[in-house]
């Protein structure tokens, strides 16, 4: 190989530029969302063994209000994962006001579903008398996985939230470029996918008919 074609070669890895040809802060992303998609794998391969392996698996949600509030927090989530479509869109576009907008429009679907969330739990522990140790029911895996799975998913869009607010402040002042915002789209939507799951694994198969 001749020395232009050694130096062109290498000088991807001198600095200043992505070696991989994508931004640092994307890949970044990507690999919390593959290592962290592997988490929720385990928790939900996990629920739906000891389901499975249980006949006597509870269905404690009612069609009002667990089954009914349980589809309107996914359909505030996928109403959020279109507005964060819109704001990064938006960015892309140069319009800053616009991207804040959409941005906090993201934001209250996220903490609509927050306060569902914490509702549908309230319902649980006080109507079905179910905790993460203790049930009616005597299945103590039940509350274990519910609360563990369903918790750690809400931690995440209470975090979500919290980062998608930083971001609209920086973008309403000026800062942040529009990969910013493509960025914490991506983590908002990983959020979004994996409700996808926890919703029909965890609510509809243990629906009370």
């Amino acid at each position: 190989m001749s020395t232009q074609g050694t130096a062109a070669a290498t000088s991807v890895w001198d600095g200043g530029r992505s070696p991989y040809a994508v931004n640092s802060k994307k890949f970044g992303m990507w690999l919390f969302i593959i290592s962290d998609s592997l988490t929720f794998s385990a928790l939900l391969f996990a629920y739906t063994y000891g389901r499975v392996s249980n006949p006597n698996w509870p269905t404690p949600f009612h069609f009002s209000p667990s089954i009914i509030f349980s589809s309107i927090m996914t359909l505030a989530l996928l109403s959020s994962s279109l507005t964060m479509v819109m704001a990064v869109q938006a960015m892309n576009h140069g319009n800053r006001k616009a991207a804040g907008g959409w941005i906090l429009a993201t934001m209250a679907g996220g903490a609509l579903f927050v306060g569902l969330h914490l509702t549908e739990w309230l319902n649980l522990i006080n109507n079905e008398h179910v905790t993460p140790a203790h049930n009616p029911w005597d299945v103590p895996l039940f509350g274990a996985t519910f609360f563990g799975i369903t918790g750690l998913h809400m931690t995440h869009v209470i975090t979500g939230i919290i980062y998608l607010g930083v971001i609209c402040q920086a973008v309403f002042r000026g800062k942040f470029k529009a990969i910013d915002v493509e960025v914490s789209g991506l983590y908002w939507h990983f959020v979004d996918l994996v409700w996808m799951f926890v919703f029909p694994l965890v609510y509809l198969l243990s629906a009370k008919i």
